[in-house]
């Protein structure tokens, strides 16, 4: 090892200070891109309604792929936390060095797969009139994938080295140019080409790209990459790419399936109108907001629960994820009052009118439900994914899935209701996802065999 480490300096400690540490840093990294996000939409609103609905089915078709480094990213910090609390950080430069190699090959592919196949896909399903502008809007857009995942790996390793409070700086920037360049490319301001929707996709790619850019500068600025010897090498390690490989497959597939299911759902809300479309994807955006808080504490809780069994503690590892649980749980509910209280400032800001609202605001009562069984499911199914039982987090997706899809197609092919009936499908997913994860951490069977730091 070239560089001397002090004794357990990677280990968590248990104690609200400690989720804290590593989950505000988190918190503040996830509130840039929501917020790029949300002005990105907002920018689409005033563009045309029509814009609006049409981000939300491309937008859900990215996430597909775009999760699936979000699977990649949770294998990641799974394993170097695994390390960390092993107490071997020299095999951090080794982690990250196949974690690039394997993002880079699934990036690329994504890519190929969207270009070739999908528009057939989307041709077949979409609505005619919007196929043209979503194809071209995607095509345009998934090309930013590489720079996407090589961003998530190095936030994965500042995760697990206990470095979150440094993500603020990469997210600040790639937030700043997205809103810089949707303003000039969407409306093509100052000379720039006014490209609509599509340059809505090209300022994503840019603010990926210099987010990337920025994280990578962040750790070797930092010191953190001659600590760690990382980037020395990116030789083909065969016993770490298969562990990663191993925890990410599972993870990356119940990711694309959640998407994918999403998408289904998605399109069927697109052949309601326009304006389900526009409310559903402003949907997509309380997702967002709430999920600032929601999905930091889940990946605090990733990261202590790999640690803490890396360190031989299974015994802290249910009491520490109920501690985390709580703290998700109170900030989600701060989100979903503050929603709930002036919904009509909320929606007022897409530049839409009071029919939108109408419809709007019983959607957002429902979704706010399922956002607050949501804040707990995720963490519980992230301290699976820490355990290293990715495949049990597997099998636990695809029957919620197939509840959730039982449900949304009753609701609306069958029996349509309401647009916020519809949304009540969130309430079942999470509900589920929540009772099936508690339930396997509470049997202790993830006890067997556990050997995420081995």
């Amino acid at each position: 090892m070239e560089t001397d480490f002090k004794k357990n300096e990677l280990s968590v400690q248990i104690g609200n200070k400690q989720i804290l540490s590593i989950a505000l840093p988190i918190t503040l990294a996830i509130l840039i891109p929501q917020l790029n996000l949300l002005i990105n939409s907002i920018f689409l609103g005033h563009l045309s309604r029509e814009a609006l609905g049409n981000a939300g089915v491309t937008g859900i078709f990215y996430m597909i792929f775009a999760v699936s480094g979000h699977g990649l990213n949770s294998a990641m910090q799974s394993v170097f936390s695994g390390y960390a609390g092993n107490d071997k950080p020299e095999l951090f430069k080794t982690v990250l060095s196949q974690g690039i190699r394997i993002s880079l090959q699934l990036a690329f592919f994504f890519i190929l797969f969207t270009w070739i196949f999908a528009p057939f896909i989307l041709k077949n399903v979409a609505d005619p009139l919007s196929y043209p502008q979503e194809m071209s809007f995607l095509r345009i857009r998934i090309t930013g994938l590489p720079f996407l995942f090589l961003f998530q790996m190095g936030n994965a390793f500042l995760i697990s080295s206990l470095n979150s409070r440094l993500l603020i700086i990469g997210f600040v920037l790639e937030a700043l140019i997205n809103i810089l360049f949707d303003y000039l490319l969407i409306f093509g301001k100052f000379g720039f080409p006014k490209m609509g929707f599509n340059g809505a996709a090209l300022a994503s790619i840019i603010a990926e790209c210099s987010g990337m850019i920025a994280v990578f500068l962040v750790i070797h600025f930092s010191g953190l990459k001659k600590k760690f010897s990382l980037l020395s090498t990116f030789a083909y390690n065969k016993e770490i790419s298969k562990k990663v490989i191993r925890i990410a497959l599972p993870l990356i597939l119940q990711f694309i399936i959640s998407l994918t299911t999403w998408f289904v759902f998605f399109l069927l809300i697109e052949t309601r109108g326009p304006i389900e479309k526009a409310i559903s994807n402003t949907m997509r955006n309380v997702f967002g907001l709430a999920g600032i808080f929601i999905w930091a504490f889940a990946g605090t809780c990733n990261n202590m629960v790999a640690n803490l069994i890396g360190q031989g503690k299974q015994e802290w590892v249910i009491p520490t994820v109920k501690r985390i649980s709580l703290w998700s749980l109170g900030s989600c509910f701060l989100i979903v009052v503050l929603l709930n209280i002036k919904p009509l400032i909320f929606f007022s800001l897409f530049g839409q009118d009071q029919s939108f609202m109408e419809i709007g605001i019983p959607v957002i009562r429902v979704v706010s439900l399922g956002m607050i069984f949501m804040s707990l499911s995720i963490v519980w199914l992230n301290a699976v994914t820490g355990t290293g039982k990715t495949k049990v987090s597997l099998a636990i997706e695809i029957i919620t899935i197939t509840l959730y899809l039982i449900y949304t197609f009753y609701f609306m092919k069958y029996n349509y209701i309401s647009l916020a009936m519809a949304w009540s499908n969130e309430f079942v997913y999470w509900c589920s996802i929540l009772l099936l994860t508690s339930g396997y951490m509470f049997s202790k069977r993830w006890q067997k065999n556990t050997n995420n730091s081995e």
